[in-house]
């Protein structure tokens, strides 16, 4: 087959050795998951076919912009088999030509060719076109400048697979529309044809349908990340040239009230070197200078669709990404919030406030965060086809498709987490066993008198298997073997290395049961039966916080401030972890997923870490916690005084998080409910041998 030296880059790029530097390339395709496909032989290696386009042949349709994924695609044709995998059937390489014998479709780029190829390569091929769910012809539409829209029109529509309007099938574009429009869609008639984009404005995406992709910079693939330390000498980085005037304006002058940032344009004496840029008689090397910076600007050009967000991330820089209509690359999926800082366009000159207001830590998480997206989807043409096809995947098979965490946690299978056997909320058994039973884990400091009485008191709940004491003083040793009360149930103690609240959150290989009680050293007024009535509510909600003290947040005068209250009302958005069961599946989540900054503000102010599970759990499910037994107030006199709780400024601190924590999520997710679950025939007069749990606590 013959390729032509066409790059989907607004500059072109010529390759040598194109076929040795595409072998090691392919190797280079990590595949999303352990499970390898022989390689077939490619159907784009074949001798080239020539097929003549007839005259008579009808354009296929205009792109059906109303398309959804009921209404435009056959999932009938998708069969359902034990890999729970779509079938992809690739056209072979074929050349039009018109009437007068001349080629209709240009020849193919480098750039499809790979994408191609590691479709061909990958567990979703099929050779067979009749039983293919997803069919992509071999025609090369990433970039749109200087093709024959209306011939390629009439290759499509002449398909033998295309009867149907062009349904199940996938096209690939990355540089949409042409001068002078530069529209944010392919112009060409597409008709039902799913598109996979790298330019979609937020008017021309079919959610749901359509797939927004990157577009990718083959000329600096090359670079990669530096194999040295990084070194910062710029807080920010503006290295586009293509962007409007106005922009440009304002950039210059932020760049003169603020030291760190660097504002680039490209070299007055060599426009065309894609690979340098400068200010004023200083030249910097392209994409180098982004490694030096902490964040990159991505800015809307001509087109919405720019390299530089790939080539920021590819470089470890933090993308500022300035484009109100620009739908981000597979946005249906991934959380760009983790690895990149959204701006309005109206709001440039207020990058550098935006910028300041940053923890350190949550800068190192979105570097962290875009390294990972660049490495596992973006790094090569083969894995954006891969991510591609994953997408589609999971919509067809909703019940197998990845999670949240699947697309978006560096960690996830990672060996340290020992999470591999972990199941997301969505697939928790509607009733866990009950011979499983629960794990206490007791967050103790030094309160060994009042931690020993608490765990002498929570043996004797039927449903509990073990005790996990996570002592948190690294400065004093926990108390020997034999000062320890004889229980019957078995005690594990556990040392943290840092005196850290969260530290009650993190997934312990102690504990092998779904269900955990979080409590306190000190929470001596519960009984056994108010104890085992709790695990049997969480029995019947896993997905939940059930707890025990419940508190509320309120909003007054449509403030944007919200305050934290335990007054005694029926209204709970919130259970107090000082006492509640939780899935482990939250440790998880809560150690690994939540940010790390919310983990290092309840650190640093040792408080709130049960205000931030709640945030975390409920804007995971969107479902509010469960508060059982009548205790309201859940005042104990029996507790020690120095509980953060005697502090009269305590609540003060409480509505402090709250509004550190809607800052950090971007809303307020807590849900308010009036639900408490009781014993049944708890408020009866009976005899207590009729009733299943004797000993429950009076409001």
């Amino acid at each position: 087959m013959r390729l032509q030296t066409r790059s989907v880059l607004l500059v072109g790029l010529l390759f040598s050795g194109v076929f040795i530097f595409f072998a090691l390339e392919l190797w280079s395709i990590l595949p999303f998951s352990d499970d390898k496909k022989e390689v077939n032989p490619s159907p784009l290696d074949d001798n080239l076919v020539e097929v003549a386009v007839k005259a008579e042949t009808p354009l296929a349709k205009k792109r059906d912009t109303k398309c959804l994924m009921h209404s435009c695609f056959d999932v009938f044709r998708c069969a359902v088999n034990e890999n729970k995998l779509i079938s992809v059937y690739v056209y072979p390489y074929t050349r039009f030509l018109d009437e007068n014998g001349h080629a209709v479709n240009q020849e193919m780029s480098q750039e499809f060719y790979e994408l191609l190829a590691a479709i061909v390569n990958s567990k979703y091929y099929t050779s067979d076109m009749n039983s293919a769910c997803i069919i992509i012809p071999s025609i090369d539409t990433l970039n749109q400048n200087g093709l024959d829209v209306k011939g390629i029109a009439r290759i499509l529509s002449g398909l033998p697979s295309w009867k149907d309007g062009g349904k199940n099938h996938l096209l690939f574009n990355m540089l949409p529309g042409s001068p002078p429009d530069y529209n944010s869609s392919l112009d060409i008639a597409t008709d039902k044809a799913i598109v996979a984009g790298g330019g979609f404005a937020i008017w021309s995406f079919r959610p749901g349908y359509d797939i927004s992709i990157p577009v990718y910079n083959a000329l600096t693939r090359k670079k990669g990340h530096s194999s040295t330390k990084r070194l910062i000498d710029w807080r920010f980085v503006s290295s586009q040239a293509n962007m409007n005037h106005r922009f440009m304006r304002e950039l210059e002058d932020v760049e003169k009230e603020n030291s760190g940032f660097l504002i680039l344009k490209h070299c007055p004496d060599d426009v065309n070197n894609v690979n340098k840029r400068c200010k004023g008689a200083v030249t910097y090397d392209y994409p180098d200078i982004l490694q030096h910076a902490e964040f990159c600007l991505v800015i809307r050009g001509v087109r919405l669709g720019q390299s530089t967000l790939l080539d920021a991330l590819m470089m470890g820089c933090i993308p500022v990404i300035v484009s109100d209509d620009y739908v981000l690359p597979f946005s249906d999926v991934l959380d760009w919030k983790r690895a990149a800082v959204h701006v309005a366009e109206k709001k440039i000159k207020r990058i550098p406030a935006i910028l300041k207001e940053i923890p350190e830590r949550q800068v190192t998480d979105m570097r962290r965060q875009g390294k990972w997206f660049w490495d596992r989807y973006f790094s090569s043409m083969g894995k954006i086809a891969l991510a591609t096809l994953r997408v589609l995947n999971d919509r067809v098979y909703h019940y197998s498709a990845w999670q949240y965490e699947d697309w978006n946690a560096p960690f996830f299978s990672s060996k340290e987490t020992a999470t591999s056997h972990l199941v997301p909320p969505l697939f928790f058994p509607l009733r866990p066993y009950n011979s499983q039973g629960f794990t206490a884990v007791v967050l103790c400091y030094d309160r060994v008198d009042t931690m020993f009485k608490v765990i002498t008191k929570i043996a004797d709940t039927p449903s509990l298997t073990k005790i996990v004491v996570v002592w948190n003083n690294v400065k004093k040793a926990p108390p020997s073997a034999a000062k320890w009360p004889q229980l019957t149930k078995p005690v594990k103690v556990v040392r943290t290395k840092e005196n850290k609240l969260s530290n009650r959150f993190y997934p312990y290989n102690e504990v092998e049961t779904e269900a955990i009680l979080a409590i306190d050293d000190d929470i001596l007024m519960l009984t056994p039966d108010e104890l085992e009535f709790g695990f049997q509510a969480w029995r019947e909600f896993p997905d939940r916080l059930v707890g025990f003290p419940g508190r509320v947040h309120t909003n007054q005068n449509s403030s944007s401030q919200f305050k934290y209250e335990s007054e005694w009302t029926n209204n709970v958005s919130m259970v107090l972890t000082g006492c509640a069961f939780h899935h482990k599946y939250f440790s998880h989540l809560f150690t690994y997923m939540m940010p790390s900054y919310i983990r290092d503000w309840v650190d640093k102010h040792m408080n709130c870490e049960d205000i931030a599970m709640n945030f975390m759990v409920t804007n995971y499910t969107g479902k509010a916690p469960i508060k059982v037994t009548p205790r309201k107030r859940f005042r104990c006199p029996e507790c020690v005084t120095e509980s953060l709780w005697a502090d009269p400024s305590h609540f003060v601190e409480r509505s402090e998080c709250l509004n550190e924590f809607v800052r950090a999520y971007g809303h307020m997710p807590l849900k308010t409910v009036e639900f408490r679950a009781d014993p049944l025939l708890f408020g009866e007069k009976l005899p207590d041998r009729v009733k299943l749990y004797k000993d429950i606590g009076s409001i």
